[in-house]
């Protein structure tokens, strides 16, 4: 039995409530609140993610606002490209060759570091801009006038698989959606016969972080990146041998009706509609996907021009012909093509982890990377594509300018890199960015990865701080709770 005031066993909260003038107060400013996020929301100015019809999940959305590119192509190359070998020139690196540096760190991610090392290619002016680019990559900086580079970058990891989880999905921890699930969530897809995005490993395997790179995280499964390459297919696509064309419409024709029957009487079952959805992309895509695949009705001009026609060096004709196959998906309108260039960690053979002997196995790699990449940059440009195409090149981190100890490679260097984009919406010719004389990290116009995620989706008329997805209590987005453009890049 409950003796006393009632109200002293409540909370001080309770308390409130029973207070007459709080109660009205408090009323109207709830009321003010809801009709504020009512006119929030139809402004479309509150966060949150678009809205998804879950019998069309590919269906193409509205961005935020107008974008400057409708398409995406990222060029990623796996196990850390030395920047210090490629974009990042350093007149003072070479001349402190062989020194040790001064209050540096005695050991660094594998081991003791050894002396400073000068880059182990020549750098020397290019195009109109006078910018210093390596001759390890004559084709792609031949392109450098059109290319705006981002010498500041830092990334959170200086371990491949979780390093390449923070450029690929912002977080260095598994399961959050990569930048191309994020894309597709927001915008659908240009194509209803083909995947909003597709992801093309290299020749030589996956990346470190596998699948994590094009997963769809906590994200619907549609939005999960479509795995296939010039000489790897789509897994399961094909009828079942024995069956005729004729046999395989008519059986699809029935499973369509009984699915939208089963529909019928299930009106409210999103995740039915949405499988749905996804077995009927997945038989539209067993006429597309063979056709965008054959490389076959390629003229012999566009081989030679890309490399593919190698005889010499399979990985790189391999390689080439995964650059046409990204040229052709970009041609038919999928949003966001992933293109690897280098595999998983071992020892530098199959990727740019160039740890013991880095110039003979940078040799190797550019020759892969180089002609290919340029040419299907300039292929973009000849087809009127690179108008409305953001092209990115990216790697997961960097390398230190010092050799490790007993060896002539680089060790891992979060603390500053290179990337760059072209094509849509990118001021051309513009370096942005510094690290220091030496190459050792970010000093100027420092920029964490996300600004550079930030800034593709900007670019695709996306708000990076809009986009978001309710996930376990909280509103998740690909730049966590971080994120700035990289204005001095924007066209």
């Amino acid at each position: 039995m409950i003796t006393g005031d009632p109200a002293e066993l409540l909370s001080a909260g309770g308390r409130q409530l029973l207070d007459r003038r709080g109660f009205l107060g408090n009323s109207a400013s709830a009321l003010s609140s809801i009709a504020l996020t009512s006119l929030l929301g139809r402004e479309g100015l509150l966060a949150g993610g678009p809205p998804i019809d879950p019998a069309r999940p590919y269906a193409p959305r509205a961005p935020h606002f107008p974008p400057k590119a409708k398409n995406v192509l990222v060029i990623f190359c796996a196990g850390a490209v030395s920047q210090l070998e490629t974009w990042d020139y350093k007149p003072e690196l070479i001349k402190q060759d062989g020194k040790p540096l001064a209050g540096g760190p005695a050991v660094t991610f594998q081991g003791p570091a050894g002396n400073l090392a000068r880059p182990q290619y020549a750098f020397r002016p290019r195009g109109q801009t006078g910018k210093m680019v390596s001759d390890l990559i004559p084709h792609l900086a031949g392109l450098t006038d059109d290319i705006a580079f981002v010498h500041s970058l830092t990334s959170k990891s200086n371990t491949h698989g979780p390093a390449e989880n923070f450029l690929s999905t912002g977080f260095v921890q598994d399961g959050f959606p990569s930048m191309g699930g994020w894309v597709s969530y927001a915008l659908g897809s240009a194509n209803q016969d083909l995947p909003a995005f597709v992801a093309i490993p290299d020749p030589r395997g996956v990346p470190q972080a596998s699948v994590n790179n094009w997963g769809p995280g906590f994200l619907p499964a549609e939005f999960q990146g479509t795995t296939f390459s010039a000489s790897r297919p789509v897994r399961h696509l094909a009828p079942a041998a024995g069956i005729g064309g004729a046999e395989d419409r008519a059986a699809r024709s029935l499973l369509q009706r009984m699915n939208a029957r089963h529909l019928e009487r299930h009106p409210g079952d999103g995740k039915l509609a949405a499988r749905i959805a996804s077995y009927e992309l997945a038989a539209r895509m067993q006429l597309s996907v063979p056709e965008i695949g054959d490389l076959s009705t390629e003229p012999a001009h566009v081989f030679r021009r890309y490399g593919a026609d190698d005889a010499n060096n399979a990985t790189k004709a391999g390689y080439a012909k995964n650059c046409i196959l990204a040229r052709r998906l970009i041609e038919s309108g999928v949003r966001f093509v992933q293109l690897f260039n280098g595999a998983y960690a071992s020892g530098g053979k199959l990727n740019w982890d160039g740890h013991n002997d880095l110039k003979n196995q940078y040799d190797v790699h550019a020759e892969i990377l180089d002609q290919p990449t340029a040419a299907l940059i300039h292929d973009l440009r000849e087809r009127g594509l690179l108008d409305e195409t953001l092209v990115v090149w990216c790697t997961e981190f960097g390398r230190m300018p010092m050799f490790q100890k007993g060896s002539k490679g680089r060790d891992h260097n979060p603390d500053g890199f290179t990337c760059w984009m072209t094509g849509a919406g990118v001021k051309p010719g513009v370096s942005h960015g510094a690290t220091d004389a030496l190459g050792r990290e970010a000093v100027e116009d420092i920029h964490p990865l996300y600004d550079f995620n930030a800034t593709i989706l900007h670019l695709l008329g996306l708000d990076h701080e809009r986009l978001t997805f309710y996930h376990n209590g909280i509103e998740r987005r690909l730049t966590n709770v971080e994120g700035h453009l990289i204005k001095e890049i924007l066209a």
